[in-house]
């Protein structure tokens, strides 16, 4: 019995405890977990990196966030965040807020983001990007209206700090490589509180500057530029005022901000962006320096040109000094008479062969004749020979009276070419004590004995100190 009795008190005791416990279905126990979920916990912020991204035709981004030991299930529904949406892809690290809650159906916990950032960058990246969709959506930041830079400016807008390295590394750049590039600074802050209004200010000033000169007297272009730094450093030149001024400028406008890594909305905004104000330098003094190559090719070529001029000239100069030492009047009045010579030879030869010839002739009918002795063709014959002695004659005579006229013509052209004849017309001949020529005043020699060749005579003079010449 007590045996019993005690089994009796055990299988109480356990009824017992069944009938006090609640058992939940497991609808009951995911309501109750989000319930907990929502009220202790609520809106957060997690951080982490985006994986598996879905984004269903619904326009429902599904996606988790992981860290190196966990990951958390989030639901970005249509019409949340839409300014920041397009931050969303696969391994970008963003920082998220949203309600903590559970999807029942699956028992899954989740974040229902309500807004989110990329990690590190904070408001001011979803600022920046947000300015910028507006800008690109009403064209400011179209290729049409991006103007081309002057090739060769004569004078430049500076808009930078005063005091800044990026002026430095402007001027240094410029002076080497365009020293006689003008530059109309307008100093301003380029970081801080009310920045970005002074930037806008100074590139109004240098807008209407330029408009105020005479033209041609006004700016080519204007740089807007400052050196590296952190996101918050660079902003002044991501605010809409600076955006705005750029846009209205009537110049054109070159954007140099921060290292070449470094993009501002001034960077989009303006006609071309520079990796680095060095770099913007070296891009707007490009026509000036590469021009410089240009003329100093030019004067290679010019300078190889006048050589090739010079020496051509030169060649000329000796060829046309061998011809005249060719035609000299003494060598050709000797090359002349020289002609002359052998063409007096060859007329003597010619006539004593034909005179020799017309002997034999003679001879040899004198002999036939001497032969035959008719004495009825003896008469005959001694008029036919008369005539041929006539016409032999005759004929020697021609031909000596030709030969005559061609040696008189010879002869008169040697006249005309010889020393005789040129001082005949007036001219004369000086020579000095050796008798070479003296062809101009360097050669004769102060007190020297000069003789001067006239066509009736000789002159001797004496050459004194200032040029002139005593007889």
């Amino acid at each position: 019995m007590p045996r019993k009795a005690t089994n009796q008190w055990a299988f109480g005791e356990l009824f017992a405890d069944q009938e006090l416990r609640t058992v939940l279905t497991v609808a009951q126990l995911t309501g109750r977990v989000r319930q907990l979920l929502e009220e202790r916990i609520g809106t957060v912020w997690v951080s982490g990196e985006v994986t598996n991204l879905r984004v269903q035709a619904s326009g429902h981004a599904y996606f988790a966030l992981k860290d190196s030991s966990a990951q958390l299930s989030c639901v970005l529904f249509r019409g949340i965040a839409n300014g920041s949406r397009g931050l969303l892809d696969n391994g970008v690290m963003i920082i998220a807020q949203g309600e903590l809650t559970v999807y029942e159906p699956r028992g899954q916990y989740q974040l229902v983001v309500r807004e989110l950032e990329l990690q590190g960058a904070g408001a001011l990246q979803v600022a920046f990007e947000k300015l910028k969709r507006e800008l690109d959506a009403l064209g400011y930041f179209a290729a049409e209206r991006k103007r081309p830079l002057p090739r060769l400016p004569e004078r430049i807008g500076l808009v930078t700090s005063a005091t800044g390295a990026a002026l430095r590394d402007v001027l240094h750049v410029i002076q080497r490589r365009q020293p006689g590039l003008e530059i109309i600074l307008a100093a301003c802050r380029v970081q801080g509180d009310g920045a970005g209004a002074e930037i806008a200010e100074a590139l109004d000033d240098l807008n209407y500057w330029s408009q105020q000169q005479p033209k041609g007297r006004g700016l080519g272009l204007v740089l807007i530029t400052r050196g590296g730094g952190s996101l918050e450093d660079l902003w002044a030149f991501n605010e809409r005022v600076v955006a705005e001024a750029i846009h209205r400028s009537s110049l054109p406008v070159v954007s140099a901000i921060g290292h070449e890594i470094d993009f501002t909305i001034s960077d989009f905004v303006a006609d071309l962006r520079a990796a680095t104000p060095s770099a913007a330098a070296e891009i707007i003094t490009e026509g000036a320096h590469a021009s410089r190559f240009v003329i100093l090719e030019a004067q290679r070529s010019l300078a190889r040109a006048a050589v090739n001029r010079v020496t051509a000239m030169r060649e000329l100069s000796q060829s046309i000094r061998k011809r005249l030492d060719r035609c000299r009047p003494t060598r050709l009045l000797r090359e002349r008479m020289q002609y002359v010579d052998e063409f007096r030879d060859r007329a003597d030869r010619v006539i004593r062969a034909r005179l020799r010839s017309h002997w034999d002739v003679h001879a040899v009918v004198l002999g036939r004749f001497l032969r035959i002795k008719p004495e009825s063709r003896l008469t005959k014959w001694r008029f036919k020979l008369g005539d041929l002695m006539v016409a032999l004659r005759r004929i020697g005579t021609l031909r000596l009276q030709a030969l005559r006229a061609q040696l008189q013509k010879a002869s008169g052209e040697l006249r005309i070419l010889s020393p005789t004849e040129t001082l005949a017309r007036g001219y004369s001949i000086t020579t000095d004590a050796t008798g070479t020529i003296i062809r101009s005043a360097q050669q004769a020699k102060v007190n020297e004995l000069i003789r001067t060749r006239l066509s009736n005579g000789t002159i001797e003079s004496r050459v004194l100190s200032n040029g002139q010449a005593l007889g």
